[in-house]
């Protein structure tokens, strides 16, 4: 009977739903305690300390210095298990200020995982902006708490304030249950403050655009570049993209494995946030499993393009000191050495000192990038 058929699919659809959010719950469970229990024995360290009359301390690594970093082309860059740390003393003058902000942290998480409730970075800085001095001091401390836990930010229950947009050929489900669907969106959609809450994504597209800028971008949305020539989602993260747009790259990775792409500037500004996406940062790490892309692909602008486009100089900009120096850094780098067209194509730009926007290709039509460039280089494989 059909519809003796519909009850039971209805009912089993119904039951695995159920059994869904009952692991949710139940993992959601886990992880709190986790953090709890993590919490209690820095805590409890502090306690100890105390008790025997001598001064806290909290150990961190030191997650900027580059001895601590090793590369591996299956995550990019991640922090060596026995990596170097400093203390964050309480008896030092110039830390013990840190040591009781990053205490106050630790019972602001402590009471958000307890009650299940949720805060961003510039929430915590806005509850005491006396106390806390500036938003990089609030953001540093919550990341030097992360790695001295173990624990990754999203688990604290500590939201990155997203500044990235998301378009083209992806519909999903927000954790609420807010149906967001990207390809009717005749605007951007906003990078969700939880990525690894959403759920259901959907999407018929056969790559994925990083776009640098987004001005750039909203050019390309404004042209219908997603529909155009084949389906597929653009992002942006408007320069250093943020960690909600890092994670929800890896997210759509991980569920669609198709080929991401890179639209930067040809200059070392536009070549470290590629880097970025592709590599992970210095700075984090210690999430790099969970952040990193290695398989992104360098699509333009290329500096080598500068010249098979025959695009005048004058249209191009000289380098600056910080320039040089941002591309030396670059080049010394341990993924570049695996990288041999990435390679030639820094040396071209470092022998050059000239650096030019995705902007300059105007200058050969208003259109050319949506209608000339980008599919050409989709078609024929120009990309690193």
């Amino acid at each position: 009977c059909p519809c003796r058929f519909l009850l039971s699919s209805t009912l089993f659809f119904d039951l695995r739903t159920r059994f869904c959010h009952m692991i949710c719950v139940i993992n959601s469970l886990y992880f709190s305690s986790e953090v709890l229990e993590a919490i209690e024995n820095v805590i409890q360290g502090v306690f100890q300390s105390l008790a025997q009359k001598k001064a806290p301390v909290l150990t961190v690594a030191n997650r900027s210095d580059w001895r601590n970093i090793e590369y591996k082309d299956s995550v990019g860059l991640q922090m060596i298990p026995g990596c170097t740390t400093k203390q964050i003393r309480s008896d030092c003058p110039q830390s013990a200020r840190r040591f009781a902000l990053m205490l106050k942290i630790l019972s602001m998480i402590y009471k958000m995982v307890q009650s299940n409730t949720y805060a961003t970075k510039r929430d915590i800085y806005y509850s005491d902006t006396v106390l806390f001095g500036s938003q990089s001091v609030v953001d540093q401390i919550i990341n030097d708490i992360s790695c001295m836990l173990k624990i990754p930010r999203r688990s604290l229950h500590v939201l990155a304030t997203t500044k990235g947009f998301v378009a083209g050929n992806l519909s999903y489900t927000e954790e609420d249950g807010t149906k967001v669907n990207c390809t009717c969106s005749a605007t951007a959609v906003t990078v969700p403050s939880n990525v690894q809450g959403i759920k259901n994504l959907t999407s018929h597209a056969k790559f994925i655009l990083i776009v640098e800028k987004d001005a750039t971008f909203q050019r390309l949305l404004d042209d219908d570049f997603f529909n155009k020539v084949s389906p597929c989602i653009m992002i942006t993260g408007r320069g250093i993209p943020d960690l909600n747009t890092r994670l929800l790259v890896r997210k759509l990775w991980d569920s669609f494995q198709i080929p991401i792409f890179t639209l930067m500037d040809a200059d070392p500004h536009g070549v470290e946030i590629m880097c970025v996406y592709k590599y992970g940062s210095v700075s984090m790490s210690f999430e790099a499993h969970h952040l990193t892309v290695p398989s992104v692909k360098w699509l333009g602008l290329l500096p080598s393009d500068l010249e098979r486009l025959n695009i005048c100089k004058d249209a191009l900009i000289p380098f600056t000191k910080q320039d040089e120096n941002k591309l030396a850094s670059i080049q010394k780098r341990p993924y570049i050495a695996c990288q041999p067209l990435w390679k030639k194509e820094l040396e071209i730009m470092a022998a050059s000192k000239l650096k030019a926007e995705i902007q300059v290709l105007t200058s050969l039509s208003s259109d050319y990038l949506s209608r000339v460039y980008l599919p050409n280089k989709l078609q024929f494989g120009g990309w690193l």
